[in-house]
């Protein structure tokens, strides 16, 4: 060994003695050749770990450069990637001959390709197979210049897996097709939420490769994981392979078709042709022939095939080449060489019929094979193999799982473990650490089989382990099995019938704050669905009420820095147990300082769903009104159609429709039929009255069809279909011919939707291309095409934009899209934008469509919600909560007065449009004002409909409601004599008595909106500003008016000086940059100062009078003194509008906020920076606060500053960082009022609902 190496290897001594498992190691160099089963006896002679590690080192050190060089090679493999590091820059030079001699004959950089992507390790005992191994490298090699998928399928056993992870063992391959990398990710056999953990993970590794910033959500849904994976393996890893391995359901493909590289393993040969993309296949035989198999039984006992007994030939026929059953018999023979004979005997025995009853595979030896194998292992090993017979299939497992089942040391486990693998009992996974354990499909078959009597005590036994292990609370950041046990503890609760302990987990708060925390929300949603029936044994109101909860909350959820789960559950209606544990956890808390608010008026909000219906087992893709309104189709994963009655959801027909997800359905114009299309690539017609197939049209789309829909009038009936082919994706079909009547090209991505415009003459089609297309029906021809993607310059320019759908407004003049988080509205004259309507970031928009007769839009959206927004003003008009998962579809019935939405939680809702609009149209504006009066609150604000509302209470009752008036109330005010006013855009200010309503006055002067008005203290003056430009002060009871003019443009606001005095000043500012001082007895100006070049947006001044600050639009802020009149600190740092601003009581500190959410706080004594709140926690929303920062205060001992923005946010005024966060249920906050002794908080949110919140104090039990 050349001197450095060796120097190397003596320096890094001490550190891989502490760290290395030498037994995992010597395995790869025994391979490699460069050890000797003496020199691994000789170092499995020591006793302990540590002991094992130095004797490897001292056996290393007396061998040559290819042992370091197989020592390297054995870390990597085995991921220890931070050892390796230490030996890297010290690794001698060997010839490419020699390289190639050992290391599996792959380059260092390409071992560390693969254990960074995942790939499973060569096992221990290999046997090549170079015809099956080059036709897969051979497919894949296809796949160097464009995406697609090469299969590999064969029966379960056959080695699939092994030859797939060998196929990219191979430096040329990688170096000249897949240089981006090989990823591997283990699919199996799963649910929906367990896809969905899968992709998460996948997701998670593909960003640390990346950047070892770990801030970015988990994706929050599997469409959301998908388009996350479609981004990074396009933009960040091109040219890289997706390996799939063991893919059971066209679903869970779909999931992954990306337009990215992939190799799949599956049984199921036909996969792909749910799926777009070139498309290659690799039969694997269903074992191995009689050579291969001795090979492998030769290599266990370190023999020649040739040499082997007789009985050898016999074996291998027995064990019908699974190489499962050869690898398990080998090792068998490799501890004892000797029994020839007798394992030839166990094979031929044929005593466990029972489990060809039970299993779907057909291996008659492999029960013999594993009998054999367990017949070796010690009593008390053989009883610990039991216990993995609750495994589940595709889980693997680390060996801390199986210290708290087994109850013994780690190191004692992870030496069985090694026999397990030693006996090809068990399998495991070295790419990542701590390494995991997992049990073939066949294995597991047969374990549970054999111990099926004892399956739900063994589950038992896991929980009752747990929860001794885990006492004194759950597991920790530190402890390595927590995502196990957080995945799967529900599940083996529900197998163990232990129903008590499943209620006790699954209705605790805490459960849910961890687990969401750690999984993301829609994992446990699955939970509660899946262990549905056991739960609501117990409560199922309760049950329900969790759901609801994670459902209505999912988004903010999967934000971060995660949220406040007892804060978010204080949201919920008081009668919610949801609710009752997070007050009683608020209480415990608020006595340890920390700052909890409860929403007191918040009254249980009932859905306002007129029906819902669950007509499918499995997601609801799609449904539709029929022309009449009378009935609904629905449509999805159950592969059924299903017609019922839109009043009770009563059903009138279902019919097994297609064999595979059926992802469309549409009512012919006169209602006699109904067109299906399906992931099969089917269109079908069916007759509704008689419930039958009518025809089934020619197969025409090479991939799976999207949408289908008729022409809205029956003058000439066409149906339209499009798909995710790349060229011929949208064809036209005559319903009385089998073959389509015309295609359309234009789009050469998938199409995802298409529909007529009214009058027919035009359909319209939304790509994966990034565009929108007008085809004219006529002549099939394009006739206009909308680049979406232009809308989106942030938009990476590789990744393609997805427009998911289209709808006409009912007059056909203009054309609705929705792309992203965005709904585009576009003149079809002139294909000019009028509209943007942007939804949540957090959020997409899954499906958009417009009423009939309105300028109502309705919007399915990717938090489990639907809004209604009019697309003429673009107002949100009402928000539909209720869907406890992702909603797929929403569709206006023809007259407009029903709303329909269907969605992944199995359920379609109806709702009452009116019901639905008029809820919100009566909500509240935001310009409001606040009386803080001993124990009592009062409220004054404008309701939608332009009536004055008076409240009261922390109830938010209403005392008092006016007629509607007939110009637009803009601003109102109340004094303590209990009179209010009001200014409307008119330019009108009116008085007003309550509760009785009487007009006590009408003043009229302004000749443009009035924004703002206040009452002095003694409640006799009332001064108001306006868009004219003045502020003028009135004496209301007597209509005595002095107008303050001087200022250029629109007065927004103004602040009372000395008030209560008998020379009392008003401050007030403008859009023109300046800042005016006014006498408000004689109304002389007084002070005229030029603030700002820009408008000047907020002022505040400070409790002792000496200054004033003013910010503007030009990012900055300035003091002013109160005496001089002179600049006293120019506040520079922001980088947008700073929009608000407030001086501590103390006035010690300046807080000012800015358009990109972000709070600094300032010094006084000499104008420096002290704090900018929570800049390294920045929310995944618009900006740091959700929206602009538009109202800030400080508590009265000026510790707590509270903020609002696009929710409420309260931060330590010590530190700036974040002490509390209160979400609303809308967004774009005004401003907020504050009781005097910071206890009661009151605002109002965009979509006009009102929020009383008190702080909860330390008491309760």
């Amino acid at each position: 060994m050349e001197e450095r190496a060796r120097s190397c290897l003596l320096r890094s001594k001490a550190t891989l003695e502490q760290d290395i498992k030498a037994s995992y190691l010597m395995d790869h160099m025994i391979s490699d050749g460069v050890l000797t089963n003496d020199d691994e006896e000789s170092v499995l002679g020591k006793a302990t770990r540590k002991e094992q590690a130095a004797a490897l080192l001292e056996v290393l050190l007396r061998k040559d450069n290819r042992a370091y060089i197989s020592f390297y090679n054995a870390l990597v493999r085995e991921s220890y990637g931070d050892l390796a590091n230490l030996l890297h820059n010290d690794l001698p030079l060997l010839s490419p001959e020699g390289e190639k001699s050992f290391a599996d004959g792959v380059s260092r950089a390409v071992q560390v390709i693969l254990s960074e992507g995942g790939v499973p390790q060569r096992p221990v005992v290999f046997v090549s197979r170079p015809t099956l191994l080059n036709l897969i490298r051979e497919k894949l090699k296809q796949l160097r210049d464009t995406p697609g998928w090469v299969t590999v399928f064969g029966m379960a056993g056959s080695g699939k897996s092994v030859m797939a992870a060998e196929a990219v063992r191979d430096h040329a391959l990688i170096k000249e097709c897949f240089p981006g990398g090989v990823h591997w990710l283990s699919v199996g056999q799963c649910e929906r939420a367990d896809l969905l953990v899968r992709m998460q993970s996948l997701c998670f590794r593909l960003e640390q490769i990346q950047s070892s910033d770990g801030s970015q959500r988990a994706p929050s849904s599997v469409e959301e994981a998908k388009e996350r994976l479609r981004f990074l393996m396009l933009r960040r890893f091109p040219r890289s392979l997706l390996i799939l391995d063991d893919v059971w359901d066209t679903s869970a493909l779909r999931s992954f078709d990306i337009h990215c590289r992939v190799l799949l393993t599956t049984r199921n040969r036909s996969l792909t042709d749910s799926v777009s993309g070139k498309k290659c296949e690799v039969p694997v035989e269903n074992g191995l022939n009689e050579e291969k198999a001795l090979e492998i039984l030769a290599l266990y006992v370190n023999g020649n095939a040739q040499k082997l007994p007789e009985q050898a030939r016999s074996i291998v026929v027995e064990c019908k080449g699974s190489p499962l059953v050869v690898s398990l018999i080998g090792a068998l023979l490799r501890e004892f060489p000797d029994r020839w004979d007798y394992y030839l005997r166990q094979l031929q025995r044929k005593q466990f019929k029972r489990i060809r009853k039970s299993s779907s595979y057909d291996y008659e030896a492999l029960d013999q094979a594993m009998d054999a194998s367990l017949q070796v292992l010690e009593t008390e090993h053989r009883d610990l193999y039991r216990d993995l017979s609750i495994m589940q299939k595709d889980v693997k497992v680390p060996a801390k799982v199986l210290s708290v089942l087994w109850d013994l040391e780690l190191e004692e486990v992870e030496d069985v473990l090694q026999e397990f693998v030693n006996k090809s009992l068990l399998f495991r996974d070295c790419n990542q650490r701590p390494y995991l354990y997992y049990l073939h499909d066949l294995q597991l078959d047969f374990l549970a089989e054999q111990n099926r009597n004892e399956i739900t005590e063994l589950h038992k036994k896991m929980v009752h382990r747990y929860q001794q292990f885990y006492n004194k609370g759950a597991p920790s950041p530190e402890d390595k099995d927590r995502l196990f046990w957080y995945q799967f503890l529900p599940y083996h609760m529900a197998k163990a019938g232990l129903s008590k302990e499943l209620y006790s987990l699954m209705f605790s708060l805490e459960w849910v704050q961890d687990k969401t925390q750690i999984m993301g929300s829609a994992h446990l949603i699955n939970d509660y669905v899946e262990y549905g029936e056991i739960l609501d044994k117990e409560n199922s109101e309760v049950r329900l009420q969790f759901q609801e909860f994670l459902s209505l909350n999912s988004h903010q959820l999967e934000q971060r820095p995660f949220p406040d789960v007892v804060q978010l559950a204080l949201s919920q209606p008081n009668c919610s147990e949801v609710y009752k544990q997070a007050l009683m956890q608020a209480q415990q808390r608020a006595r340890r300082g920390q700052l909890y608010f409860d929403w007191v008026n918040n009254n249980s909000r009932d859905s306002l769903s007129q029906l819902v219906t669950n007509p499918h087992q499995g997601s609801i893709y799609y449904a539709c009104f029929s022309r009449d309104g009378s009935k609904i189709a629905s449509c999805g994963a159950s592969k059924t159609l299903r017609v019922s009655k839109t009043t009770s959801g009563e059903k009138l027909l279902e019919i097994q429709a297609h064999v595979d997800d059926v992802l469309c359905c549409a009512f012919s114009p006169d209602d006699r039929y109904i067109a299906t299309c399906s992931s099969d690539r089917k269109v079908k017609l069916w007759n509704i009255e008689q419930g039958i197939l009518t025809r089934e049209f020619d197969v025409e789309h090479d991939e799976q069809i999207n949408h289908c829909q008729f022409t809205n009038t029956g003058r000439r009936v066409l149906l339209a279909t499009c798909s995710n082919d790349k060229i011929a994706n949208t064809k036209l079909w005559n319903p009385n011919k089998k073959s389509s009547q015309n295609t359309m090209f234009g789009h050469m991505e998938p199409v995802n939707h298409c529909c007529f415009s009214p009058n027919d003459a035009y359909l319209a089609t939304s790509s994966n291309d990034g565009t929108l297309k007008l085809f004219k029906v006529s002549s099939a021809n394009e006739w206009k095409s909308i680049d979406v993607f232009n809308f989106f310059p942030e938009s990476d320019d590789e990744i393609n934009l997805i427009v998911k759908c289209s709808t006409w407004s009912a007059d056909g003049s203009r054309i609705i899209c929705a792309a992203k988080n965005t709904v585009f509205v576009f003149d079809v004259a002139t294909s000019e934008m009028l509209l943007e309507i942007k939804t949540s970031r957090l959020s997409t928009v899954q499906y958009c469509h417009a009423c009939p007769n309105s300028s109502l839009l309705a919007v399915a959206l990717s938090h489990y919600t639907v809004e209604l927004w009019n697309f003429e003003t673009n107002k949100k008009t009402a928000e539909c909560n209720g869907h406890l998962s992702w909603v797929h579809c929403v569709q206006f019935s023809p007259d407009g007065s029903l709303l329909l939405s269907s969605s992944d939680d199995q359920t379609i809702r109806l709702w009452e449009t009116e019901k639905v609009h008029t809820s919100s149209a009566a909500a509240l504006k935001r310009d409001f004002d606040v009386m803080f009066s001993q124990n009592d609150i009062t409220i004054v604000t404008a309701d939608s409909r332009n009536r004055l509302q008076v409240r009261t209470g922390s109830n938010g009752a209403v005392l008092f409601e006016s007629v509607t008036f007939p110009s637009r109330i803009r601003c109102t005010c109340i004094s303590r004599c209990a009179h209010v006013a009001m200014g409307t855009e008119d330019g009108g200010v009116q008085v007003l008595e309550v509760p009785s309503g009487n007009i006590l006055a009408t003043l009229l002067g302004h000749t443009r909106t009035v924004h703002h008005c206040q009452f002095t203290d003694d409640g006799q003056t009332l001064i108001t500003s306006s868009e004219d430009a003045t502020v003028r002060v009135w004496k209301w009871r007597t209509g005595e008016c002095l107008v303050l003019e001087g200022h250029k443009e629109p007065v927004r606001k103004f602040h009372l000086l000395n008030s209560s005095s008998s020379s009392p000043h008003v401050l007030s500012w403008s859009f023109d940059g300046t800042v005016k001082v006014w006498d408000l007895n004689s109304g002389q100006k007084l002070q005229d100062i030029t603030c700002h070049k820009g408008a000047v947006l907020s002022c505040d001044v400070s409790s002792d009078k000496r200054l004033f600050v003013s910010t503007s639009a030009d990012t900055t802020a300035k003091v002013w003194s109160s005496v001089s009149w002179e600049m006293a600190f120019l506040l520079k740092g922001h980088k947008d509008c700073v929009r608000s601003c407030r001086f501590s009581w103390d006035s010690k500190r300046l807080a000012t906020g800015d358009d990109n959410g972000e709070i600094r706080l300032w010094s006084m004594k000499d104008g420096s920076l002290l704090k900018i709140c929570s800049r390294d926690t920045k929310d995944l929303m618009d900006s740091l606060h959700g929206g602009w920062v538009t109202d800030l205060h400080f508590s009265p001992d000026n510790s707590v500053l509270v903020s609002t923005g696009g929710y409420i946010k309260w931060w330590s005024v010590e530190t700036g960082e974040a002490l509390q966060t209160f979400y609303t249920m809308g967004a774009n906050l005004k401003h907020i009022h504050v009781s005097p002794d910071f206890s009661t908080f009151i605002t109002i949110d965009n979509i006009g609902i009102l929020y009383i919140l008190k702080k909860v104090e330390g008491g309760g039990a």
